[in-house]
């Protein structure tokens, strides 16, 4: 089978995750790393291994490369999008798929009428309990969905000296926790439960007003020190904290929780789905664990395993129970699938993958929370 060739945008803590997962597919190559000039390219792919080092413009001239993932600070998704599926190839785009929703809207015009295809990572879909939970659902196990709860914590920005780039509006946009990890949580209430939120009623709170930011470079997650010379004072204009009431299509109501200040909680994602047949409950930090709750039987604690999930959730299992997989597989099994449209050369009719119209819904839906926190009212989405 000919192998697809993939190029890598962007080699900060996603970027080589991204890469990471593509190796694990045997008919996928990536060939290519962009950086934002030639002497970092050519470091970084020595680095990764990878054979071909450019800088964007260059790598758009390569008619070898099938599809461009692309891993960059937000503010530069739109623009390099447009010019990837203006180049004719298949776009991977980190979330969230631009800044301004009218950008959105554009790429999502643009990757239809080249017929390419299109995904934004969303990539917590496919955890196989996430997948078991939908499908539950649709087989009518979960009954009427009465309310949501979720919780997305983390603690990356607990103190004043954390500092990175999606501090900064003019580089991640008008939204920090909700953008960034809060999209993640909405999308999965919206594909697990197969509601529509309609209105949110939003409350933010930044912790640090100001933070103390490197005049260093300093990567995601890196975990380097510096001296308290080694800092400057900044204001900080986006959120540290969020809460959000949601109403959905269905009349049910729901609630979540962001916060990149938790202390101890490194990457808790929580999502509980009160049904009227059954509660469901799965946390990301217990990935191969589903909690499903009854009133007049006993509760039961299902295990990730191909025997026992529904045939839809084993599909993206790739060990037997009993052997655990994580986040790193979450990209593995989602590019499994975007990468079978594109040995097709289209994008599907109804993608199971999260595509560009997935990625301008969490958008608008941040931006209407982003409202409804500036006029501490209900706005509908």
């Amino acid at each position: 089978m000919k192998k697809i060739n993939a190029a890598i945008v962007g080699t900060g803590f996603i970027g080589p995750a991204h890469l990471e997962a593509l190796r694990r597919i045997p008919t996928i190559e990536v060939t290519s790393l962009v950086e934002v000039n030639q002497e970092l390219a050519d470091q970084k792919a020595a680095l990764l291994g990878i054979e071909n080092a450019y800088t964007f413009e260059a790598m758009l001239k390569d008619e070898r490369i099938d599809v461009v993932h692309i891993c960059t600070p937000n503010f530069l998704h739109f623009r390099q999008a447009k010019a990837v599926l203006e180049a004719g190839k298949h776009v991977v785009c980190e979330k969230p798929l631009a800044v301004k929703i009218d950008e959105a809207e554009e790429l999502v015009r643009l990757a239809a009428q080249k017929g390419l295809v299109n995904a934004v990572h969303f990539n917590l879909r496919y955890y196989p309990m996430v997948r078991q939970m939908k499908t539950m659902r649709e087989r009518g196990e979960l009954g009427e969905v009465y309310a949501v709860m979720g919780s997305y914590l983390q603690d990356w920005l607990f103190l004043q000296t954390d500092y990175n780039w999606r501090l900064e509006p003019d580089k991640s946009g008008d939204s920090r926790a909700i953008a960034d990890i809060g999209s993640h949580l909405l999308d999965i209430t919206e594909y697990v439960t197969g509601l529509k939120i309609t209105e949110v009623l939003a409350d933010f709170s930044t912790v640090h007003k100001t933070r103390l930011k490197p005049l260093k470079d300093i990567e995601t997650y890196s975990g380097k020190m510096l001296s308290m010379d080694d800092y400057q004072e900044v204001p900080i204009n986006t959120e540290d904290h969020a809460t959000v009431l949601l109403r959905f299509d269905n009349g049910s109501k729901g609630s979540i929780t962001v916060s990149q200040v938790n202390a101890g909680r490194k990457n808790r994602l929580n999502i509980e789905i009160a049904g009227s047949k059954s509660n469901f409950e799965f946390n990301s930090e217990r990935p191969n664990e589903l909690w499903i709750g009854k009133r007049e039987t006993a509760n039961s604690q299902l295990m990730k395993d191909p025997a026992l999930v529904h045939p839809e959730a084993s599909a993206l299992v790739s060990f037997p129970g009993g052997h655990n997989e994580g986040f790193p597989d979450t990209s593995k099994q989602m590019f499994k699938e975007v990468y079978a449209a594109i040995r097709e050369g289209k994008q599907p009719e109804k993608a199971n993958f999260p595509t560009f119209a997935d990625g301008l819904r969490e958008l608008i839906i941040g931006e209407r929370i982003i409202e409804s926190n500036k006029k501490q009212a209900w706005v509908k989405i």
